[in-house]
């Protein structure tokens, strides 16, 4: 099947970040982390000495945004997630980023077969017609787990229960939200990977998807 889309959505740390690059190697697709958008724009702002709260140079640097741009490693920066946050808070940046987002579904770079991508409102808002449809999730503490584990790889000090507030204050606020909030698409395959693996996660998740498109 040719421009296969595949939607994948749930809360974070729920295993959607492995599972997607894994998607994509297995069907050949091109691979959106869509939750990079904002902090792209947001660091090339900072990068042009601009302020990210400023609509005129935010808005330009979304319209110039390409897909290799999502592949700079100080995009995980502090500096970057402060950016962002006042990137996204502009709705002339959010109407161009879900542009950005649909483009690369109908047009996947690379001459891949088609697109997943990878965030919170993809088959409710972006791509309600991408021919699979999974929502990733699971309990609140073992997501909390998960993280905290991540940033301890990583030599950052925290907390668990902090890691855990934190977490479910971020569910709720997503949950909450009056537009697209968090929540699985009507045609979504939940799949709850509290109690499962990485590969176990990853069979479940192909057989929905190659049942949906043979």
């Amino acid at each position: 099947m040719t421009n296969l889309i595949v939607a994948v959505d749930g809360p974070a740390a729920a295993g959607k970040g492995e599972l997607t690059r894994r998607l994509a190697r297995h069907f050949n697709l091109a691979r959106l982390d869509t939750g990079l958008l904002y902090r792209a724009v947001g660091w090339a702002v900072l990068q042009a000495n601009g302020d990210p709260a400023d609509e005129g140079v935010a808005l330009a640097k979304a319209k110039a945004l390409t897909a290799a741009d999502l592949e700079n490693p100080d995009l995980r920066s502090e500096a970057a997630g402060s950016a962002a946050s006042k990137v996204a808070a502009i709705p002339a940046v959010r109407t161009q980023l879900i542009d950005f987002q649909r483009d690369f579904a109908k047009n996947p770079p690379g001459g891949a077969a088609g697109a997943v991508l990878d965030g919170r409102d993809i088959g409710t808002v972006i791509c309600p017609d991408a021919n699979a449809k999974l929502f990733i999730t699971a309990t609140a503490e073992i997501r909390a787990e998960r993280r905290l584990k991540e940033l301890q790889a990583k030599g950052v000090e925290a907390i668990g229960s902090a890691v855990l507030r934190d977490m479910m204050e971020r569910d709720a606020r997503d949950a909450q939200r009056s537009v697209a909030p968090l929540e699985p698409a009507k045609d979504a395959f939940v799949l709850d990977t509290s109690d499962l693996d990485a590969d176990a996660v990853f069979a479940a998740a192909v057989d929905f998807i190659s049942r949906k498109v043979t």
